[in-house]
């Protein structure tokens, strides 16, 4: 992940911080206000990822949400602001029927193999340059008892 801040599109430089390096929430619960970031134009985004474990077994869950509103004022009535992810899976094809395929949201997991600060890159993701913002949510999800802390930095091209 290199820095691209002199190609980067107005409304945000590389690298972006989506979560300052904090607890996780306890009990499981999810990011109640999770950072917002531009991203208009941008082709892709990769994440990377610093998590400490509260203790063994320590786990997190995290899911990106894209929103193609550059402002909230211009989400339509019954709209959803945040769209989440999905993962597709192809159902079975059979001659002479129609198919029913499955969509679901999704949101990833990733547990934990020592106690030392633990880092990962995730992506790059596509955005095409048709998505407005973005953020990531995230929970402790291995020991909620004891929730990890937890850093997110964006690089978008």
């Amino acid at each position: 992940m290199g820095n691209f801040s002199g190609s980067a599109p107005r409304g945000y430089s590389n690298p972006v911080v989506l979560r300052a390096s904090a607890a996780l929430a306890g009990a499981g619960a999810w990011d109640a206000t999770p950072t917002a970031s531009f991203s208009a134009q941008a082709q892709s985004l990769t994440l990377a990822f610093t998590y400490t474990r509260g203790g063994v077994g320590g786990a997190f869950n995290w899911q990106l949400e894209v929103s193609p509103y550059s402002v909230t004022a211009r989400v339509p009535a019954g709209a959803s602001e945040w769209i989440t992810e999905a993962v597709y899976a192809s159902g079975g094809l059979v001659a002479g029927a129609d198919t029913t395929s499955l969509v679901q949201r999704e949101l990833q997991s990733y547990t934990s193999q020592g106690a030392a600060a633990e880092d990962f890159a995730f992506g790059p993701i596509e955005l095409n340059g048709t998505i407005e913002r973005v953020r990531v949510r995230a929970r402790e999800s291995g020991v909620i008892g004891t929730p990890g802390t937890l850093q997110i930095t964006a690089e978008m091209i």
